[in-house]
């Protein structure tokens, strides 16, 4: 018995932005969400059965979404559906900083505004769930593996980059145990598979090298939606398979 069996009945809804949808990873049903709900287990074997199994799902993450857009459009969606979820993954805050990008001052009251609405965010999606609902929020991937080298992975310069990044993920997890969400660590699954791996500005959905996770430079292509299934697989207390 697992973690797993104690989840309620109900479907799965994933919020958030681009993390966790389906079009940068090669198409439906790819993505680090839909995977969660119904693995592929032509792409990935050793996680046959590693999924959240019959239950409906839905995908309201956007691409470019910011807590913004979470709160004024998905929320809304969310208290619409008919059948409250049980499971709820949030993947939000990296475009909020990006849009501060450069200016590590402007970044960092970015950070505190987005902790601010996260809180907003968790109270009202506890408000849209069943009893015993579990919620879930995703931290926030580094494509430079930590060293800061943003030109690298074509972006401007901006030494601050990693610490910024450090305090977001530091404020994301703080908001999560405020509301007694669980925490996927998609920040820890994805080191070693940005830079160190090859370049994370490959457009390429499904590169051949399967140990590089990024496309575009900020998304997960078909094997990063992978590293973000496990992040949310091991939150929710899933039993992490032998790939």
């Amino acid at each position: 018995m697992t973690a797993l069996d104690d989840i309620p009945p109900g479907p799965y809804v994933a919020l958030g932005d681009s993390i966790s949808i389906d079009d940068y990873a090669g198409g439906p049903g790819r993505g680090g969400a839909s995977l969660l709900a119904r693995n592929r287990d032509g792409d990935f074997p050793a996680w046959a059965g590693a999924d959240l199994g019959p239950r409906p799902w839905s995908v309201l993450a956007t691409d470019g979404a910011t807590t913004d857009t979470l709160l004024d459009r998905q929320l809304p969606a969310l208290a619409r559906l008919a059948d409250p979820p049980a499971v709820v993954t949030v993947t939000i805050g990296g475009n909020d900083v990006l849009g501060s990008y450069g200016n590590t001052a402007a970044a960092l009251r970015t950070v505190r505004t987005v902790g601010e609405r996260l809180d907003d965010a968790l109270g009202q999606i506890r408000a849209s769930t069943r009893a015993g609902a579990r919620l879930v929020v995703g931290t926030v991937y580094d494509p430079s593996d930590g060293t800061g080298d943003a030109p690298a992975v074509g972006l401007p310069p901006w030494p601050d980059v990693v610490s910024v990044l450090d305090e977001l993920n530091t404020t994301l997890r703080a908001a999560a145990r405020r509301h007694g969400a669980l925490i996927a660590d998609i920040h820890q699954h994805f080191g070693g598979h940005g830079l160190a791996a090859g370049n994370p500005a490959s457009p390429d959905p499904r590169p051949d090298n399967c140990e590089l996770w990024y496309c575009q430079v900020i998304e997960p292509n078909a094997w990063g939606a992978h590293g973000v299934r496990a992040a949310f697989w091991e939150a929710l207390g899933g039993p992490l398979p032998s790939d």
